[in-house]
């Protein structure tokens, strides 16, 4: 039988800090890198774009995964799709998930975890630019790592920053909406980007030295929110080096690999360095690796396995329960 879990089921099962655990470990481990990451991206004929994002292999976990995904950027979700987590023994197709919800949780909570590493200690003040689903995670996870006193939120859309505010009205985070793109730049010391800009939006001349800034939305060919020579003047951390190049940042802004000082699992475990002075600018620009949906996903099924409610179908004989 198949798990089926929904974008509901997920948010039933996911847990914060379980989540932040699984991705540093994944980030930790020296066999992470073993299996490269495959993208395998189309155009298609309309708005949208498909994406087939492969292996998703961690050493502890005997599963794999392969995601597909949709993304329609006019869309509410704009990412639509499946990620399917077989056995790794067997190639059983152990569950179903949504991908939006995975995606969104993996990607922000990530980034959540570079932005406390490199953003500087005395850091408490948050500059959203794009408050969609993955800066929400964000905004979440890093209050799970560190005091946060206030958010600045500035979108395009003046409705999803008032959404996001008052989502966090009741809590201990002041939020304030932006009417514009300066105010967060005036008054932020760490700024998360998730936006699908084509141009950059943040300049060198834009960002305060010591800011920290992590920009999420350069994660496919084209798309663009720092412009090169904020690039070439921070401390670049990426996920991978290769594919920031042909899929990410470096590559749009016609930078090289070289330019990436080092990557997250390097920062995690403390063989290279995050932030070496306080009036540097860094910079976390990611693409997304496979494994990060694995260890999500995993740590989904495995919390679903005593739920009696849990959605099952064959897809070989056709029954559900």
């Amino acid at each position: 039988m198949t798990v089926l879990l929904s974008a509901g089921d997920l948010r039933r099962f996911l847990d914060v800090e379980a989540s932040l655990e699984a991705l540093r470990q994944g980030f930790s481990s020296p066999h992470a890198q073993s299996w490269p990451p495959q993208r395998i991206r189309q155009a298609l004929p309309s708005e949208g774009s498909i994406a087939i994002i492969l292996p998703g292999l961690l050493p502890d976990i005997p599963a794999y995964t392969v995601k597909v995904n949709a993304k329609y950027p006019g869309s509410d979700p704009a990412i639509t799709g499946v990620i399917c987590l077989h056995d790794l023994e067997t190639g059983r197709l152990l569950a179903l998930l949504d991908s939006s919800t995975v995606t969104a949780w993996r990607t922000g909570l990530s980034a959540a975890l570079a932005t406390h590493l490199l953003a500087l200690p005395t850091a408490t003040t948050l500059g959203i630019v794009g408050a969609g689903a993955q800066a929400a995670l964000t905004m979440r996870g890093l209050t799970h790592l560190r005091p946060l006193k206030k958010a600045v939120i500035y979108d395009l859309e003046l409705s999803a920053s008032r959404r996001l505010a008052d989502a966090w009205r009741d809590r201990e985070v002041d939020c304030v909406v932006a009417r514009n793109l300066q105010e967060v730049t005036d008054t932020c010391d760490m700024i998360i980007a998730a936006t699908w800009s084509r141009r950059p939006l943040l300049r060198l001349q834009d960002v305060r030295p010591g800011v920290h800034i992590t920009s999420l939305g350069a994660d496919e060919p084209g798309k663009a929110e720092l412009d090169s020579a904020l690039l070439r003047d921070a401390r670049v951390i990426v996920d991978d080096a290769d594919l920031a190049v042909t899929s990410g940042a470096l590559g749009t802004a016609g930078l090289s690999r070289e330019t990436a000082a080092a990557t997250l699992g390097q920062i995690i475990t403390r063989t290279e360095p995050g932030r070496i002075r306080e009036d540097q600018r860094t910079v976390y620009t990611p693409v997304g690796l496979p494994w990060q949906d694995l260890a999500l996903s995993w740590t989904a099924f495995q919390a679903c396995q005593t739920d009696a409610d849990s959605v099952q179908f064959d897809f070989l004989h056709g029954r559900d329960s």
